[in-house]
């Protein structure tokens, strides 16, 4: 599968929160060619921002922001490519409420025609009717429960 992801799913891989596990499957099954991850060109600097805001909240420390920027900019975990769209990007990214990264990470997902991934409650919320590709990363399947022995 192709999916475009957007920071909400690549923060997941550093910071522990809900949903991490199908942030860390998602990622590792990419590492294992099964699955194709694509984000616009912001995305290093998106994540590099939010690890460094969550640093400044005490949601992670220094050290292991460092670790994780060195690990990401050595072998990026992702395809990037650059959003080209004859869709206009302002359609959705300027109405109240929606981050402007929207704009360039639907147009990307409508131009690979595959599904665009959040953990973006809010986003999902009030796209998903109008862009049905917009997946919350819960609906993805998680890692394979272990057999009871």
């Amino acid at each position: 599968m192709k999916y475009v992801i957007d920071t909400s799913v690549g923060f997941k891989w550093a910071v522990s929160e809900i949903d991490s596990d199908k942030a860390v499957r998602l990622r590792d099954d990419f590492n294992n060619a099964i699955h194709e991850l694509l984000a616009p060109d912001l995305f290093p600097t998106e994540i590099a921002n939010a690890l460094a805001a969550a640093e400044r909240a005490g949601r992670t420390n220094r050290a292991r922001r460092l670790c994780f920027s060195s690990t990401f900019s050595r072998t990026p975990p992702l395809s990037s490519r650059r959003s080209r769209s004859s869709r206009e990007p302002s359609i959705c990214a300027f109405r109240p409420n929606n981050p402007y990264t929207i704009a360039f990470t639907s147009p990307l997902a409508e131009k690979e025609t595959c599904d665009f991934v959040t953990a973006d409650d809010k986003l999902v919320r009030n796209l998903q009717a109008q862009f049905p590709f917009i997946k919350h990363l819960s609906s993805l399947p998680g890692p394979p429960i272990a057999p009871v022995p």
